[in-house]
């Protein structure tokens, strides 16, 4: 089996994905304050969320330099969160006004 050494990036380059974070959050306000766009804001600001998450996951918690097992560990465990919050969503949506015992 090969194993193959990759180096970290240097400096500047978490320095660009920084900028870029921050350019995607400025996007992220500026979305909320048009007015057009307020039907669909929701999805956008999930998306770019999402967006900012997995750049956040590859190169800040260095998963893309370690080994695909952490990655695969990482990915499940934001999967089974993210289902389990929307089954408790769900629960509450549905039984709204409704008194649950």
């Amino acid at each position: 089996m090969e194993h193959h050494e990759q180096s970290h990036p240097q400096p500047l380059l978490y320095i660009k994905i920084a900028i870029i974070l921050a350019v995607i959050t400025a996007i992220e306000v500026a979305v909320y304050y048009v007015p057009s766009l307020s039907d669909a804001l929701i999805p956008i600001l999930l998306v770019l969320s999402a967006l900012k998450f997995a750049m956040v996951g590859m190169w800040f918690m260095h998963l893309k330099f370690d080994n695909r097992l952490f990655s695969w560990f990482f990915v499940g465990g934001v999967l089974l969160a993210g289902l389990v919050l929307i089954a408790l969503l769900t629960l509450f949506t549905v039984n709204h006004g409704a008194v649950v015992a």
